[in-house]
């Protein structure tokens, strides 16, 4: 089969293609091949999308390189510059990071991500995973055809070894970009395909396809668990998300993980190291009853409540911000995207406040309170549980205040101190970052 027939084919129908283009060998003679493929199929779409780092002295030429290869072979191009966050992972995680999230940024309706990984990219893959101690998942490495945020992500390289692309170049006399940076073996995978993989590759010439076949097994064994654990997922997985736990105690510590790995990758969270899945067992889902574990996990949080696991992101804490209202006939804008809270003719009704009665807004409350619709006062923490309301959008919840009196959680409760009853009252809704109010 020709390239450009294998071409075709790993494309699965697609016509609508935004190649990843760095302008380095790889993604040049992806992007040679999809040109030539596009003069026999008229109704393929073509973009191509670069992106500046910034991490070398010569990103700039780069940037030019691309524009001027692409304006060549008339193909839209996209430069997109990004900035690098390296406060909690190294440069190689946060560029990619960083990378993928410009690709969706700029992914057109129907179209398709294309990235020029081959054999070679997939054998140092299998063995960063092997390095890391990953299991079946990790080791399965790079799939040639996955979804990625509703579009689809296609690899179609991903079987032919660099040699075979170097030889494409060198026929068609392509020219492309050299990233210094790959020479530096202080990243992980620069130091295996300068130092490692040459020589087990001298000793086993075919060591790069042996290890493909690995791979491709560790993702048929991890379908076959994705099958056969459909039906108990879908049926632990609450409407809201959450995963309910109550019987993770009577499972086995091997099924309890792989149903734990799945609900983090359908939240679309990081795979969970097995340390991770053992700490997230003990210290949350198997703590006492009363207690209100979490578990952190890079950006995000794994909390327990009322015998479910909810993923959640990381938040800035607001507990003690308190906020002056000096015009209730005004809106409030709440900090950290908690939205606003909105005077008018709908929403939970108050008793005006007093002449010298000042209006505030706080996030957290202590004491008793008495509150409308039933008798007799409680704490306010057991107000929060009657309700079934979790401890983390308590600790988000507006609560509004007439001095130093708690009056009402907009759109849960009003207590008997900000009751209308036969007075002229005012309402206020509070309208989420979302759209829908409260």
């Amino acid at each position: 089969m020709s390239a450009l027939a294998h071409l075709e084919q790993q494309l699965a129908g697609q016509r609508q293609c935004l190649l990843a283009y760095s302008g380095g060998l790889d993604s040049t003679v992806l992007l040679h091949q999809l040109v030539q493929l596009r003069q026999r199929l008229p109704d393929l779409q073509l973009r191509a999308i670069h992106i500046h780092h910034g991490l070398s002295p010569s990103a700039d030429s780069w940037v030019a390189h691309c524009q001027q290869q692409c304006a060549a072979w008339q193909v839209p191009l996209v430069v997109d510059y990004v900035q690098l966050d390296t406060h909690e992972k190294g440069v190689e995680a946060a560029a990619r990071e960083a990378r993928y999230a410009a690709f969706r940024r700029h992914l057109l309706t129907a179209e398709s991500l294309i990235t020029a990984q081959h054999l070679d990219d997939q054998c140092e893959t299998f063995l960063l995973a092997l390095k890391r101690g990953s299991g079946p998942a990790g080791l399965a490495a790079m799939p040639q055809i996955t979804d990625f945020d509703g579009h689809l992500l296609v690899r179609p390289l991903l079987t032919q070894p660099r040699q075979q692309l170097e030889q494409w170049a060198q026929e068609h006399a392509l020219r492309w970009i050299e990233d210094e940076s790959n020479q530096d073996t202080r990243y992980d995978r620069n130091f295996l395909r300068q130092r490692i993989l040459p020589q087990m590759t001298a000793r086993w010439p075919h060591f790069a396809e042996a290890s493909a076949r690995s791979a491709a097994l560790c993702a048929e064994q991890e379908n076959l668990i994705d099958e056969l654990l459909a039906e108990s997922l879908t049926q632990l997985i609450q409407p809201d998300g959450s995963l309910c736990v109550a019987t993770f105690p009577g499972m086995s510590e091997a099924r309890r993980s792989a149903l734990l790995r799945r609900w983090v990758a359908a939240c679309g969270g990081n795979m969970p190291s097995r340390d991770a899945l053992q700490r997230l067992y003990r210290e949350v889902i198997a703590s006492r009853e009363d207690a209100a574990p979490r578990l952190r996990l890079g950006a995000f949080e794994i909390r327990r409540y009322r015998g479910a696991l909810y993923w959640l992101a990381l938040q800035p804490p607001v507990r003690q911000l308190i906020l002056a209202w000096p015009d209730i006939r005004q809106p409030l804008d709440l900090p950290e995207s908690l939205g606003q809270l909105i005077p008018g003719s709908q929403g939970t009704v108050l008793r005006l406040p007093e002449k010298g009665e000042s209006v505030s807004v706080r996030f957290q409350a202590q004491g008793h309170i008495q509150i409308v619709g039933r008798a007799g006062s409680r704490p306010v923490k057991k107000i929060w549980q009657e309700l079934a309301i979790p401890p983390w959008q308590r600790e988000r919840t507006p609560l509004i205040f007439y001095g130093e009196q708690l009056v009402a959680a907009p759109g849960i409760f009003v207590t008997r101190f900000g009751e209308a009853k036969n007075q002229v009252g005012w309402h206020v809704s509070w309208r989420h970052h979302n759209g829908e109010r409260q």
